[in-house]
């Protein structure tokens, strides 16, 4: 609010020069209008107007449009008040009508209410004003203009509301959606094509529930499945999954054990369960072929998800696998069924895939103090690549100790940012361990070297 304060003041100080309002604010952008009246008042407090400009804000009839603008955000409330009697010959002001409605001053409120209710009989300008309102509605006061918003639109056409369910705003899509579902304007395919295309959960949520509600209720089945089984979010497919062994179709199921999300996973493995599946054995069937190339990730997770510690011997072979990602996914599978081999990870630690290698760095952390601590210091050079200076710093640092400030204090020059700030507070809350010698001079030196680069 500081930055939106200072850019207001910023505007404010243009505006009184004379500048237009439309060069001095975003309009579609609500912080902006927030920022404006936050910025008008902040300036006017530390460089008032002098007497004559008050006065002539005191007739607003006669104002341009940047003139209104600051008296409507004027500190004096009786200035504010009396600019809203112009401000709805001004569209360009309605945003600062809308600011005005959730107003400390009542007799300001009310009069920006009137005001206001006006002004959004216009079905164009209240779809305009919705992300503004929708943002002023998580203040106090401001639920009025959201109720009224909501009243106004529930009565407009669904394609006057066209624009919001493509806005770049995803609370005016939320807002939008739940109108729609609400007063039925929307077909149980179009929810779940909205559903699939929607990138905000709230909303995938919203109109997969909708749609697979609809459905129970007699609406079309296959076109709702099929979007909401072809979606690319995970939440709206898992809710596809989930509804195939009600709508008679569980033998679907299979095709999702090996989905790339571990919830639509779960999801498949219930549904398959349902119909007398078994998914242990559909998973151990794949990952009996670790030469296959066509094996999933999917799959080798699905698993170490279901599976049992034996299973482990089935996920050994896949660490070899030629795909870097099925790689990844045997050996995090390991860490899930605490199958732990240091020796065989140990060796994973030089696989030319990050992925592989972050895996073996975690399955080795609660090692840590078993493994060579002078080849993972040799990792820490500037020659290695990021992701094996990352690995080898992780286990340095879990070591704990002296091996712990050695590996920090080396890395506090090192080329890349994130490692260094780590590196850095790794330094700062270092802590002597018991098999630290006491005023060890090493100690002494490393902490001094230390503090000089890490502060």
């Amino acid at each position: 609010m500081r930055e939106d304060i200072r850019g207001g003041e910023a505007a404010a100080r243009r505006l009184a020069e004379g500048a237009a309002l439309s060069d001095v604010v975003d309009a579609g952008d609500p912080g902006a209008w927030l920022g404006l009246d936050a910025g008008i008042r902040s300036w006017l407090y530390w460089l008032p107007l002098p007497p004559a400009e008050v006065a002539a804000l005191r007739y607003p009839d006669a104002l341009p449009e940047s003139r209104l603008a600051l008296a409507l955000c004027h500190t004096d409330g009786r200035i504010r008040e009396a600019a809203l009697g112009s401000a709805a010959r001004c569209p360009g002001l309605c945003p600062l009508v809308v600011v005005r409605t959730a107003d400390w001053v009542a007799p300001v409120r009310e009069r920006a209410r009137e005001v206001l209710r006006a002004v959004l009989g216009d079905v164009d300008t209240a779809v305009g004003l919705a992300p503004l309102i929708l943002t002023g509605g998580r203040r106090g006061r401001g639920v009025f203009a959201v109720d009224l918003l909501d009243e106004v639109l529930r009565r407009a056409p669904r394609e006057r509301l066209a624009p919001m369910f493509t806005s770049a705003d995803r609370g005016v899509r939320r807002f939008a959606y739940r109108l729609a579902v609400d007063e039925g304007d929307f077909s149980p395919a179009e929810l779940a094509r909205a559903a699939a295309r929607d990138p905000d959960p709230v909303v995938q949520d919203l109109c997969a529930e909708a749609a697979l509600a609809a459905v129970r209720e007699g609406g079309a089945e296959g076109d709702v499945l099929d979007a909401l089984l072809g979606a690319r979010g995970p939440r709206v497919r898992s809710a596809g999954v989930t509804a195939l062994r009600r709508a008679g179709q569980g033998e679907r199921a299979e095709g999702f054990l090996a989905d790339r999300a571990g919830v639509v996973r779960a999801c498949a493995r219930y549904v398959v369960r349902q119909v007398g599946g078994d998914p242990a054995a559909w998973y151990r069937d794949r990952c009996a072929r670790p030469d296959d190339p066509a094996l999933s990730p999917g799959a080798v997770a699905g698993l170490a998800e279901c599976g049992e510690r034996a299973d482990a011997e089935l996920l050994w072979p896949l660490a070899g696998h030629p795909d870097a990602r099925v790689r990844a996914r045997a050996v995090a599978g390991l860490r899930t069924l605490d199958v732990t081999d240091v020796r065989r990870l140990r060796a994973l630690l030089d696989d030319p895939a990050p992925g592989v290698v972050r895996e073996a760095t975690l399955a080795l952390l609660p090692f840590a103090r078993s493994l060579d601590t002078e080849r993972l210091t040799e990792r820490l050079g500037g020659e290695w690549p990021r992701y094996a200076r990352v690995a080898a710093f992780r286990l340095l640092d879990a070591c704990g100790g002296l091996v712990r400030l050695r590996a920090a204090v080396s890395l506090l020059d090192d080329p890349d940012v994130r490692l260094r700030e780590w590196a850095a507070a790794s330094v700062r809350g270092w802590q002597a361990t018991a098999d630290v010698p006491r005023g060890s001079a090493e100690v002494v030196e490393l902490l001094a070297r230390g503090r000089q680069l890490a502060w």
